[in-house]
């Protein structure tokens, strides 16, 4: 069974690096490299078990097709990496500016499709 941080950890929606590594098919081995690298920064508990969050997950399985399926390296990943960022904190002002009118709808439909037509998995 899982000791009483670990149920914590599950109720918070955040996973360790076992259970995160495992929705990603990932060896916690490159989830630990990814950490080193800076690409991303998960929380830690008390006794410094690495917490992945959703925001994590979604970054590291974007990190996963940058590498594994478009073939970047380091510097393609950060540039990317960086750029989604960018954009998704955009839509985020966008979308808090257009809120409760008609053109919500269609800004959040138009970044879906930039996302889509960059091939790039940025929401679950």
């Amino acid at each position: 069974g899982l000791n009483a941080e670990e149920r914590m950890v599950l109720m918070e929606g955040v996973y360790i690096i076992s259970v995160a590594a495992r929705i990603l098919d990932m060896h916690p081995q490159t989830l630990r490299k990814y950490e080193r690298l800076g690409l991303i920064n998960p929380g830690r508990t008390l006794g410094m078990l690495r917490l992945y969050s959703p925001e994590d997950i979604r970054k590291l399985r974007l990190i996963r097709h940058l590498v594994g399926n478009l073939g970047l390296n380091l510097a393609g990943v950060e540039f990317t990496l960086n750029m989604v960022e960018n954009l998704l904190r955009l839509k985020e002002r966008l979308s808090s500016l257009a809120e409760g009118t008609p053109l919500e709808a269609e800004m959040t439909q138009e970044f879906d499709r930039l996302f889509r037509g960059m091939d790039l998995p940025v929401s679950d």
